[in-house]
């Protein structure tokens, strides 16, 4: 087969590697962090075919400029002058329409269904990582979000999912050992979760023994072509080459094309997550807090507390308001847990590359052959991993694709 070179190795380039190096290709994958700090370790673990509705939807434009006057929202455009926000800004905003998120609503449905049943086989494969098949709640206060979420239940129904509508009584059923305050959820039992940090440490040594090189602290600074492909790049000062390569840097990816003379629209949005105790494994169900857009997922004996999107350049900054309204929002729904605000020490926060219209960016790069683009994910790089990953590996073998990628295609900005 040859050699290929993955660069990045958050959850969407280990996936890749892992399906490449099982079709028998030599695999070299080059990390500018330390294996440790990358998007997916903070995710929250959710599995979620539910999510075909794309972050550039119908109504987001409005709700948008309402949160941006409030600081603990969940969703926040910090203004900037930046020219690579206002191009994405405008692109999200052709985006945001009924018409656009019908047509994303198939494909975001398949390439999850796809990557929910390859997980199945991963942790055959690579150990227990605490895949749990029981679905996942979402919680709703009001009547207004309630019509909203019965609708978006009712369009689930249509494209074949497994859901189901359930009174506050039903809701508090499936979570019986924590009071909850709701009106009522929607229960998406074709979503699962998982343990991310467990995913990403048994995939990491799975490729490990399995050959594969994981080069860490290795930042790609320059990358050549001739005729028409990539000959070499140098990364953490040294020289790389190989057969073929892939692009899968997550929140990178922008400055990564740039060096191989192409753009891609693509901007971080920073979430924040943290983690209390769960000693007495209360909570039975994964769960998404509908007004407040805060994920809840049970991992072990801990819970994992999740949200915010807040679209920004890279930066260290902890916006504790952001991190105070994801723990404000919590006793709202389930009053038992009264979380305090955590030290800065233990708030994660990592980058969600996110495309202007909600989609993936996968498949072969027209202006150079021997690259394959997979980045874009957003808040989903942890859902579609293995599917992503075994799409990759049919384009660069130039198989026949387990679907359709054309409308994730990596070029439809340019």
């Amino acid at each position: 087969m040859g050699k290929v070179i993955v660069i990045g190795a958050g959850i969407i380039g280990l996936s890749s590697a892992y399906y490449l190096q099982q079709s028998g290709w030599e695999v070299t994958v080059l990390e500018k962090g330390d294996l440790s700090d990358n998007c997916s370790f903070g995710n929250a673990g959710m599995l979620v075919p539910s999510h075909f509705v794309p972050l550039a939807a119908p109504g987001m434009l409005e709700k948008g400029i309402k949160w941006m006057f409030d600081s603990k929202s969940p969703f926040y455009v910090r203004p900037s002058l930046n020219f690579d926000l206002v191009g994405w800004g405008l692109k999200f905003m052709k985006s945001a329409n009924k018409q656009q998120a019908e047509k994303a609503a198939v494909p975001l449905r398949d390439i999850s269904l796809l990557s929910k049943e390859l997980y199945t086989d991963l942790t055959a494969e690579i150990g227990d990582f605490g895949l749990t098949n029981n679905g996942i709640l979402m919680l709703y206060r009001s009547e207004k979000v309630g019509e909203e979420e019965l609708h978006i239940a009712e369009q689930a129904r249509n494209l074949g999912l497994d859901v189901a509508s359930l009174s506050a009584g039903e809701a508090q059923k499936l979570q019986p050992d924590l009071k909850l305050d709701v009106l009522g959820g929607i229960h998406y039992r074709c979503d699962a979760h998982l343990n991310p940090n467990q995913l990403l440490a048994h995939l990491q040594a799975y490729l490990l023994k399995k050959g594969v090189q994981l080069i860490k602290n290795t930042e790609v600074t320059k990358i050549f072509q001739e005729k028409g492909q990539i000959s070499k790049l140098i990364a953490g000062g040294k020289e790389y080459s190989a057969d073929h390569y892939v692009l899968a840097s997550g929140s990178w990816s922008p400055e990564v094309a740039k060096r191989a003379g192409f753009k891609i629209p693509l901007m971080p949005g920073k979430g924040y997550s943290f983690m209390v105790d769960d000693t007495q494994k209360n909570m039975h169900i994964a769960a998404l807090l509908c007004e407040a857009k805060v994920s809840v997922t049970p991992m072990g004996s801990k819970i994992r507390f999740g949200g915010t999107m807040e679209i920004d350049g890279i930066n260290d900054r902890i916006n504790m308001n952001r991190v105070k309204g994801i723990v404000e929002s919590i006793p709202k729904y389930f009053p038992d847990l009264q979380p305090s605000v955590p030290a800065t020490k233990d708030i994660w926060f990592g980058f969600r590359p996110c495309s202007p219209d909600g989609l993936p960016y996968i498949g072969n790069s027209k202006s150079l052959r021997n690259l394959t683009v997979a980045t874009g994910h957003g808040m989903m790089g942890v859902s579609l991993g293995p599917a992503t990953g075994k799409l990759v590996t049919e384009l660069v073998n130039d198989q026949t694709l387990s679907m359709d990628v054309t409308p994730f295609s990596a070029d439809r900005y340019t």
